[in-house]
């Protein structure tokens, strides 16, 4: 036995660090799989507005200095300064009994401030979707969802690559649109997104597509020339006639203030009829809907919950305001 004593500890060592091996390998790959699924992971991390309420509560009646702790909350989750100020007040008028009251009263006080309105085409004519928002809110994905759901829908779709000042915009347009085996009109990089317009709404026509999503530069450093731009797009639009062109703007929800100066920026600028909502499940907030609805007045449409192009479903304010007070 103890001759073979030796060759036993070297089984054992190299078993171990076989062991040790794999289970490091298991640990990284889970680790990447979880950067990779950023709305997975994130779903275990949210503290949503609720948990922070009930934590204030705790069954019992709030103090002044409690009530002022709220508002802050309130604030912190991006509802703003006003809307969150005019919340507690009422909070305190009703005085409720326990952290159920509270919540249910916070939600009657808030619902109305969030507008929707569902994006539906018009029949008899060709609609066609402008799609604004800074570069890295999710814009290209967004136009992917958008039309993967027209179409899962029996409609026609086609996608215009006006976004001619990156390069890589019209790259994953591309690519999207191969992968759900629908038409793409582009031209090259630098190109006049107008020229590209022009040829989609051409094309369009002649292949009596349903909806035509057009891809617009994420640019705000120069609003003037942003608003030249979509001028030339709209006469074209407009010189064609039988056409219903609305704007969208997607926005990432888990950018909070940022979010909101840029629909208000957008909306000066160029004008906006609804709103698409990225990457919400993601967040810990979700306040910022409220500011942007309320005090721009503008509704949301839909609402992107992951990252492949499935993930989107018609904004509901209802189940908007239930989740956030989960």
């Amino acid at each position: 036995m103890g001759n073979f004593m030796p060759l036993i500890c070297i089984v054992l060592i190299i078993a171990v660090v076989v062991l040790a091996v794999i289970l490091f390998i298991h640990r990284k790959k889970n680790k990447n799989g979880a950067k990779k699924d950023f709305y997975q992971a994130a779903v275990y991390q949210r503290e949503t507005l609720g948990m922070k309420l009930r934590a204030f509560f705790a069954g019992k009646t709030l103090s002044v200095q409690q009530y002022a702790d709220l508002e802050e909350t309130l604030i912190s989750c991006d509802i703003g300064a006003g809307i969150s100020r005019e919340a507690v007040q009422q909070l305190r008028k009703k005085n409720p009994a326990d952290e159920k009251e509270a919540i249910e009263l916070l939600k009657d006080y808030l619902t109305p401030l969030v507008k929707q309105e569902h994006f539906v085409l018009k029949d008899g004519c060709l609609n066609i979707l402008l799609v604004l928002g800074v570069n890295g809110v999710g814009k290209t994905t967004s136009i992917a969802k958008i039309a993967d759901y027209f179409s899962k829908q029996g409609k026609k779709v086609m996608l215009a690559a006006g976004d001619t000042f990156r390069a890589a915009a019209t790259e994953q347009l591309t690519k999207w649109a191969a992968e759900m085996n629908i038409p793409i009109v582009k031209q090259g990089e630098g190109a006049d997104p107008a020229s590209v317009v022009f040829d989609a709404v051409d094309s369009a026509c002649a292949k009596k597509i349903d909806l035509l999503i057009v891809d617009t530069a994420g640019r705000l450093h120069n609003k003037k020339n942003l608003m030249e731009e979509l001028k030339k797009i709209y006469r074209i639009i407009e010189n064609k006639g039988g056409c219903e062109r609305r704007n969208m703007l997607v926005i990432d929800s888990t950018t909070g203030q940022n979010a909101y100066s840029q629909a208000e920026a957008f909306k000066e600028a160029v004008g906006i009829d609804l709103v698409m909502l990225t990457k919400y499940d993601a967040m810990s907030k979700g306040g910022i809907v409220f500011q942007i609805s309320h005090r721009l007045g503008l509704p949301f449409s839909f609402v992107g919950t992951g990252e492949k192009r499935e993930n989107i479903a018609p904004f509901d304010t209802e189940t908007f305001i239930s989740q956030i007070f989960e």
